[in-house]
């Protein structure tokens, strides 16, 4: 379920929103465009919005200025901590949970929404939640994600070796431990639930994942 990153994601609270501004040099090339990533999500989300591992608030933030409706879920407190603190989400509703263990939700939904958290799920985690996320949404629902992919395997070991050419070891053991997919296998995984999805890169590492359920 990605909990056992919890420890990892207490750690980097602090400095995430510098991170993702490009600040720490050996991430920079992951978070290139989060801005473009993140409105992106925002515009093609419908009004009543299911957000996971909604971290410090930032795509929360972006839901919100598109007028969305944000139910935000996340499993860090310390994460939590920092985006309630922020003025501009003071109303927002954050909840402790995960990608698959969350309290239940009695609206109508017709969208769900994560960045840079999909991976945290093994291949059979990704599999079931898209299940479930199929039973919550009506026809026409989507679910609209941005992570860190590749096309293929080989494509990925490329990465981690470039990486560590570049000193950036970090990098290299994040890309190495934790469970960042392959695109067909996120495309299969939709179509077998029902959904058809589309695909954007938005640069070396991350994608933008539009899945809408038929």
């Amino acid at each position: 379920m990605g909990r056992e990153f919890i420890p990892i994601f207490s750690d980097w609270a602090a400095e995430y929103d510098e991170t993702v501004a490009g600040k720490d040099e050996e991430y920079r090339a992951v978070f290139l465009k989060y801005e473009q990533l993140l409105a992106e999500i925002a515009e093609k989300a419908g009004r009543s919005v299911v957000e996971f591992g909604s971290g410090t608030g930032n795509l929360t933030q972006a839901l919100l200025d598109q007028g969305k409706n944000v139910l935000a879920i996340e499993p860090s407190p310390e994460m939590r901590r920092i985006a309630k603190s922020k003025p501009s989400l003071s109303k927002v509703t954050f909840v402790d949970g995960d990608m698959e263990v969350f309290p239940e939700i009695t609206d109508a939904i017709d969208t769900i929404v994560s960045t840079y958290v999909f991976h945290h799920l093994t291949e059979d985690e990704k599999q079931r939640v898209i299940g479930k996320y199929a039973a919550m949404l009506p026809k026409g629902g989507k679910v609209l994600f941005g992570d860190t992919m590749f096309l293929s395997l080989a494509r990925k070991m490329e990465l981690i070796d470039e990486a560590r050419q570049a000193g950036h070891q970090r990098l290299a053991a994040d890309l190495e431990r934790e469970y960042y997919p392959v695109t067909a296998d996120i495309e299969r995984y939709f179509r077998q639930h029902g959904f058809t999805s589309r695909f954007k890169q938005i640069n070396e590492y991350v994608w933008l994942v539009e899945a809408q359920r038929e």
